[in-house]
């Protein structure tokens, strides 16, 4: 079997892997996750599932790694940041932020405010920004710039309203950057593609899963609320969606290459 990294190299591009994963702050699926009551697992200890989780970044061996869901320092993840315990282990950089604005109510409740999205790249970071969406409880926008394109991640609203005004924000954000970008996240779009039509359309964004794989939930994926969208430049080598049961969200992988200017 011809592998992506033998690809890469016979046509002479430089390859890139990114994985998607919404981790759920580690806290896990199943019975376990639900005992002694219903989602009583957000509030259990989650280290032991956390080195589970880290065992299949490693096997991947991303070069960029989108998280969301992530714990920087309640009591479930001993005050350890999940983010940048997965980075030591992968020798990454890593940008973490609070999924809540300074000024929302939920820095008020404790483990609430130790709740996050992060990305971690080995790749030379040349700058990053924190967005946050005028509507909905989670507002956050990770921008990172790298060399030659940039990347957004997010994680929209369960709201549809909110949700389509999240997009509206987010085109702009898009269409201020002077390079090829990756939008990754949860988009949540519980009614399907469409919800994505006027985005996709306004921003010239495509989705690297053409065949419109579900990746939730992960013990028997049905919808498709994860995604990975990029400029027309970024070519896909490769893009599957492996059966990992560690969250309630299968994670998402993605080999590509950025054409060069002259291309």
């Amino acid at each position: 079997m011809l592998n992506v990294g033998t690809l890469f190299a016979n046509n002479g591009l430089n390859g890139m892997r990114l994985l998607l994963y919404n981790i759920r702050y580690a806290a896990g699926i199943g019975r376990h996750f639900h005992l002694p009551v219903p989602y009583s697992g957000y509030f259990k200890n989650t280290n032991g599932n956390l080195k589970k989780i880290v065992e299949f970044i490693e096997s991947v061996n991303p070069d960029i790694v989108g998280l969301i869901e992530v714990d920087s320092g309640s009591f479930r993840s001993e005050k350890s940041n999940q983010a940048e315990a997965i980075a030591r282990v992968m020798e990454h950089h890593h940008v973490y932020q609070s999924k809540y604005s300074a000024t929302s109510m939920a820095q008020k409740v404790p483990v609430v405010n130790k709740q996050g999205n992060a990305i971690l790249t080995n790749l030379k970071i040349k700058s990053e920004r924190f967005h946050y969406f005028r509507e909905g409880v989670k507002r956050l926008v990770i921008e990172v710039e790298l060399e030659d394109f940039s990347i957004f991640l997010v994680h929209l609203s369960i709201k549809f309203r909110h949700r389509q005004y999240q997009l509206q924000d987010l085109h702009t954000m898009v269409k201020n950057v002077n390079k090829p970008v990756i939008v990754a996240g949860d988009f949540n779009v519980f009614w399907g593609d469409r919800e994505l039509e006027l985005f996709l359309a306004a921003t010239g964004l495509r989705s690297a899963n053409g065949i419109q794989q579900p990746s939730h939930p992960s013990r028997s994926p049905r919808r498709q609320l994860d995604y990975i969208l990029h400029s027309p430049q970024i070519r896909i080598a490769g893009f599957r969606i492996p059966r990992v049961k560690l969250s309630d969200h299968a994670p998402l992988v993605c080999d590509f290459h950025v054409e060069s200017a002259e291309s």
